[in-house]
């Protein structure tokens, strides 16, 4: 088994690519042949055959064969490890967010301040 950050070398890496990306996508619905695949690309079947190999290298897709089909489904399991990752970081925007939200309120506070402000102001020269 890959060390960890290996693994999510080959996944991001395999990410990385937006016709991986579309394959993955695809996969999703459900099993798909290789020229199933090449279909919607403006791509060869060697070219879509490489992507594949990439994705498998990565974990992310699996082929079987059935008869002289060699059929291909996504391996979501494989992108836990990402998500995991990436989820890490949901703590620091929370926090980011949360800060952001702080310092808005601030200003419109500040700002309805000195806008009253104004107003006083004006009141008394009118008087």
């Amino acid at each position: 088994m890959n060390p960890p950050s290996a693994s999510l070398d080959k996944t991001f890496a395999a990410l990385a690519d937006p016709t991986r990306r579309a394959i993955l996508a695809r996969l999703m619905q459900g099993e798909a042949s290789v020229n199933e695949l090449v279909a919607p690309f403006e791509l060869s079947q060697p070219t879509i055959s490489k992507h594949l190999k990439v994705l498998a290298n990565a974990g992310l897709v699996e082929r079987r064969r059935d008869a002289q089909f060699r059929p291909c489904r996504l391996n979501a399991a494989e992108l836990e490890g990402a998500w995991l990752w990436l989820g890490g970081y949901r703590a620091f925007w929370e926090r980011a967010y949360d800060r952001l939200d702080t310092y808005a309120k601030a200003l419109h506070d500040q700002e309805l301040k000195e806008k009253s402000h104004v107003r006083k102001k004006s009141k008394r020269r009118r008087a």
